[in-house]
């Protein structure tokens, strides 16, 4: 099975931009859609953005759509999460998710579509 590790989170301030990676091993990522979701305290988690297992569907939640890009490199396992113009509500931890899907699969924005997960990464961001 894959074993996802995200990285890349900090504290920085609204306005300002970080790009969080979910890197894979154990297999290869090129088979799975991978999500980002987020989990802020005390609230559910939620979708952010989704990429298919070959880069050429993704999609956002409304509240990020044109500040955050997901990209992926199946050559390098890996998938990135662009974000600028950060907001203090953007604040949270970051998950990314490995759903296996077909090459023609759109990726999906449940939780429960992804069957494995990192341990997560914090993101702040100070108004």
């Amino acid at each position: 099975q894959v074993q996802l590790a995200e990285s890349g989170g900090g504290l920085l301030q609204a306005g300002g931009s970080l790009t969080l990676s979910c890197a894979a091993t154990g297999r290869t990522l090129s088979i799975y859609s991978v999500g980002w979701f987020r989990q802020a305290p005390g609230k559910e988690r939620e979708f952010v953005a989704a990429i298919s297992s070959s880069g050429g569907i993704t999609r956002y939640t409304d509240s990020v759509k044109g500040r955050f890009t997901i990209s992926r490199d199946n050559a390098k396992n890996l998938v990135r999460l662009q974000m600028n113009s950060l907001k203090p509500e953007d604040t949270a931890v970051y998950y990314c998710g490995a759903s296996f899907s077909s090459v023609t699969s759109a990726p999906s924005g449940l939780v429960g579509a992804y069957a494995y997960w990192g341990q997560g990464t914090q993101v702040t961001v100070s108004s």
